[in-house]
């Protein structure tokens, strides 16, 4: 690839990952402060503690991307250990606690759906405080697995060595032994492969029940009127969505960072892709999800029309 080439191509993935960025950090807040409008009231759904959850940690993982991105596109003054060991630990915690909260919404909408005769039943009514204890439990899981980057992840040195992997213009890794490389990558594997199967089991199990209340609903109404869907039912049509992109967008990743391998820095091209992949669910999941919110997309459409009101009365 020529040198005029890679820099239009560069300059092209830069804006767009600005336009990215300003869309997840304002969809992300607004879904945050809208759950935290609920909290006063006590009016949370189920799944509304943890929704809230996912906007909080979309926020924090898109505001230490941008962080990585200032130092992609020539910033590196502020760089140092502290600066470096932060950023990859929030940045490696909030993509492993997006897999999570988000398996956790999964099943926490299955539980809600699943019929009184189902085993699900009984978890129910539990109390917002045992969700609660769930998302802490992910937080000191999610801790606990990314806790190697605050020892190995350090400011690039002047001096060139092999025992460091440049990951960044700014940040290096110390280079592990091989049993330690793979005793992490062993136990990541496993963590995303039990959040991904119950993520997977949970979507199926909705759609089951969905697919045999359809057939029920055609029994009981006739041709002519089709049978409106339920809150419960339109918002596990929701997640169902979310989980589809989820597992497209991770395995997207997967691919990207497979052919990438231990080299991808040195392409900043490429680097640019790899972070625009990573950052899409949690760039369109606020937009989903608060597609679905009708409180929120009323106060849109009030605000939306106001403004073109206000323009108009101007002009």
């Amino acid at each position: 690839m020529n040198k005029n080439k890679e820099l239009t191509i560069f300059t092209a993935l830069r804006h767009f990952f600005y336009c990215q960025y300003g869309t997840g950090i304002s969809a992300n807040t607004v879904l945050l402060l809208h759950v935290l409008t609920l909290l006063p009231g006590h009016r949370l759904k189920p799944t509304d503690l943890t929704i809230g959850h996912l906007a909080f940690i979309h926020t924090v993982m898109q505001l230490t991307t941008g962080f990585v991105a200032t130092d992609t596109f020539g910033s590196q003054n502020v760089w140092n250990d502290l600066t470096c060991k932060s950023v990859f630990f929030l940045h490696r915690l909030m993509r492993g606690l997006s897999m999570s909260t988000t398996c956790l919404l999964s099943v926490l909408q299955a539980i809600t759906l699943s019929p009184r005769s189902s085993c699900l039943a009984k978890f129910k009514h539990k109390s917002s405080n045992h969700n609660l204890c769930l998302l802490l439990l992910l937080w000191v899981c999610g801790m606990s697995s990314g806790v190697h980057l605050l020892i190995s992840t350090v400011a690039t040195p002047n001096v060139t060595s092999a025992s460091f992997l440049l990951v960044t213009k700014s940040c290096s890794l110390w280079l592990m032994s091989c049993y330690c490389r793979f005793t992490l990558f062993t136990l990541e594997t496993v963590q995303d492969v039990f959040f991904m199967g119950l993520m997977i089991v949970s979507s199926g199990y909705m759609v089951v029940l969905l697919y045999r209340h359809k057939r029920r609903s055609q029994h009981l109404y006739s041709s002519k009127h089709s049978p409106r869907a339920s809150p419960e039912e339109r918002a596990t049509r929701t997640i169902l969505l979310l989980m589809s992109f989820f597992v497209f967008m991770y395995v997207s990743d997967c691919i990207i960072s497979s052919f990438s391998g231990l080299s991808w820095n040195h392409d900043i091209v490429h680097l640019l892709i790899q972070m625009l992949v990573g950052n899409s669910y949690g760039t369109i999941s606020p937009l989903v999800l608060i597609s679905s919110e009708r409180q929120i997309m009323k106060l849109l459409k009030y605000m939306w029309g106001k403004d073109h009101k206000c323009l108009f009365i101007q002009s």
